[in-house]
């Protein structure tokens, strides 16, 4: 007795190849491939044709085959990006700005967070490099030694060989919220500095020791709080916030290093009894989505993230496709933005 012939037999699929997109419309496999990719060849190619191309293409249902591609030119049009964290408010602007250049310049990448373990650095590094990624960006990471492929480094300070780094100009954006905070009358201002860690720290500082050197602002030790933890949220900075008040040192005035840890001191200050701006000022650092909706929403040195997310991607493009010369540094500008949360010094 024959078995039955079974119902779920599987069919083979039928792959729809760009030489078969070709044979269906009578035209060469390299004139729909330049329509497809739209290369700087398919301006040559007369709209009708284009326009035909691109219809057939979506009739037939085809599917660029990113593999075949990838073989064919020796190329995975792909890059790493290695962050502290993947989702946090800085991180995550910088990462939408990478992300949004790419996807015009038809490149994929791949996202890994190192959370600044060593050991998951050099996993994940390697794990990148043997997906054959043509590019490497960092953020918020410090970069010691010269990579073997092309590499910019979001917040990065090392000068290492074949890595560009985008940074802000700091002593410009310590000076704009120094400068605020003195025009309004404040003398005794806090500050909170960043984590060890974070790549920022020392060079923000720096320039912030500067600026108060310039303007005669005096900087008392009492008064600085070294940030730790590795929280994302305002929850960094809402114990150093009540450490602050518990050392009971006069201070009219906060200048915090980011603004989550801004938002939690705030929050602190306001459990407190203390008034904002009323008793207490406060400016931030970054300029992130929720600074503007805070209670009050939060005056703040807004450094460009998405911007220079995008001058990242461009510029690791640029030298993967060997258009534009390599350059160590590219500094972008700070911005103040004073919102609700400073104003004068109440008169004692």
């Amino acid at each position: 007795m024959s078995a039955p012939k079974s119902t779920h037999s599987k069919k083979p699929r039928n792959v729809v190849t760009l030489k078969s997109v070709a044979q269906h419309l009578g035209l060469t496999p390299g004139t729909v491939s330049a329509v497809l990719n739209n290369s700087s060849a398919a301006r040559s190619i007369p709209e009708h044709t284009r326009n035909r191309v691109l219809a057939a293409a979506k009739e037939l249902n085809y599917r660029p085959n990113f593999l075949a591609r990838s073989l064919r030119v020796q190329r995975t049009f792909s890059i790493g990006v290695i962050a502290e964290e993947i989702g946090d408010a800085y991180g995550g602007m910088v990462v939408n700005g990478i992300e949004a250049c790419l996807s015009e310049n038809k490149y994929f990448f791949f996202a890994v967070a190192h959370r600044h373990d060593p050991r998951l650095m050099k996993t994940y590094s390697d794990m990148l490099l043997a997906r054959g990624i043509e590019g490497l960006i960092t953020i918020d990471t410090s970069v010691a030694e010269a990579p073997p492929l092309p590499t910019v480094a979001v917040a990065g300070h090392q000068r290492v060989e074949n890595v560009t780094n985008i940074v802000l100009d700091h002593h410009r954006a310590a000076g704009l919220g120094l400068r605020h905070l003195t025009q309004l009358g404040h003398t005794r201002i806090a500050f909170l500095r960043g984590q060890e860690k974070s790549s920022d720290s020392a060079t923000r500082w720096a320039a912030i020791e500067e600026a108060a050197r310039t303007l005669g602002v005096t900087i008392d030790p009492h008064l600085v709080l070294q940030l730790e933890g590795t929280e994302s949220t305002p929850e960094l900075g809402y114990p150093f916030g009540k450490a602050l008040l518990a050392r009971n040192v006069p201070f009219t005035a906060l200048f915090a290093y980011n603004d989550i840890s801004a938002i939690g001191a705030m929050r602190a200050f306001q459990e407190a009894g203390f008034r904002i701006p009323q008793d207490l000022s406060v400016v931030g650092f970054d300029d992130i989505a929720v600074a503007s909706f805070s209670i009050p929403t939060l005056t703040t040195v807004r450094q460009p993230l998405l911007k220079m997310g995008r001058i990242a991607a461009q510029t690791l493009i640029d030298r993967i496709e060997e258009r534009a010369p390599f350059v160590s540094e590219i500094a972008v500008e700070p911005e103040l933005v004073v919102r609700s949360s400073t104003a004068p010094p109440r008169s004692r």
